[in-house]
């Protein structure tokens, strides 16, 4: 009995210790509060080196790159909650080393990224590729200048918002397995604009996909896309819906293409209140060879020139005496408002 108690005695006292060494441990190191960390070439900041800052970052801190030309490759993985910022399109300028296939890397197989924020950078191309996103949740890039290859796998809830992506001698965004939006991004002179295979899910809205010697948009496999109000122009072609792909096009402007929509039959495709108006015809099934098919047009498309301020230059805004406006619910059609008639214009 003597025993038992000394045990239990002693068992109270080292509870007691651990557990005030513990509180004391916890006072001593408090969760941090974010931090941002500054790279600059110069050495005025915490990094010159961008991998090394971001190496080390933390949850809920943000790295902040000043302008410069960065002769360095960015890979980002086992990282959550991390944004990177620069100093704004054209003034901070990751050049790559030139020696690994693409420039930036966000997620790595098997360690992946979560909730990262990518804005205000100019990210050149190597190997073909410039920015590649591999097995990621949550991934935002905003505002970038993409030169080359935008190409994501197996990545999950990714956001494409307000950035210039073109350059490639193949895709300019390429996707397959993947959960991805597109918004408002500007994607030119690649071979082919947008590719979507495997089982993608992508919402295309408000983009600009223009001089792509090919099609603009190529979806394939089992991909389920949503096309909203997008500006398919001055490509090769403007949209082919191939495979057993879902596809839901509506309230865009697919014009001074070769052809409007390829189908092929085994896709299931809806359109509605498109805007056409293509030199080899608006609808065609896709076969060997590609047949003109008319009996595909929706009856709520129509076919028209959409008068653009001037298409020579690429400026797609549409003149405020177009007649694409408030069709179904759509107050226009395409990626940008129309001009203010001249009326508005001297207030």
């Amino acid at each position: 009995m003597k025993l038992f108690m000394r045990l239990v005695f002693l068992t109270v006292i080292l509870f007691g210790t651990t557990s005030a060494g513990l509180a004391v441990a916890l006072a001593e190191n408090p969760t941090s509060a974010p931090r941002t960390i500054t790279v600059a070439l110069d050495g005025s900041g915490d990094f010159s080196s961008i991998q090394e800052a971001v190496d080390s970052a933390l949850k809920g801190d943000t790295v902040i790159i000043k302008a410069g030309a960065y002769a360095q490759d960015l890979t980002i993985h086992s990282k959550e909650q991390i944004k990177i910022v620069g100093a704004g399109i054209d003034k901070t300028i990751l050049l790559g080393r030139g020696t690994m296939v693409g420039v930036l890397h966000v997620g790595k197989w098997p360690y992946g990224a979560t909730d990262i924020a990518i804005s205000g950078l100019t990210i050149n191309e190597h190997g073909g590729h410039a920015l590649g996103i591999f097995n990621g949740t949550r991934i935002t890039l905003h505002h970038l200048h993409v030169k080359g290859m935008v190409f994501g796998q197996q990545v999950h809830e990714v956001r494409i918002e307000d950035c210039v992506i073109g350059g490639s001698e193949t895709t300019g965004v390429h996707v397959t397995d993947s959960q991805v939006q597109l918004i408002g991004n500007v994607i030119h002179d690649n071979d082919h604009g947008v590719n979507v295979t495997g089982k993608s899910e992508i919402r295309l809205e408000r983009n600009i996909i223009t001089r792509n010697l090919f099609e603009a948009v190529v979806i394939s496999d089992q991909a389920k896309v949503v096309l909203i109000n997008n500006t398919l122009v001055k490509n090769g072609g403007g949209a082919a819906f191939l495979g057993s792909s879902t596809i839901e096009a509506s309230g865009n402007i697919v014009s001074l293409n070769k052809v409007g929509f390829l189908i092929a039959a085994s896709s299931q495709t809806k359109t509605s209140y498109n805007a056409l108006f293509n030199s080899d015809g608006n609808y065609m099934r896709a076969g060997s060879p590609n047949v003109p098919a008319p009996e595909l047009q929706a009856e709520s498309d129509m076919t028209t020139d959409p008068r653009f301020v001037d298409a020579e230059h690429d400026d797609f805004r549409l003149k405020s005496d177009t007649t694409l406006l408030n069709h179904g619910t759509f107050r226009y059609l395409g990626a940008l408002p129309p001009l203010l008639p001249p009326a508005h214009n001297r207030h």
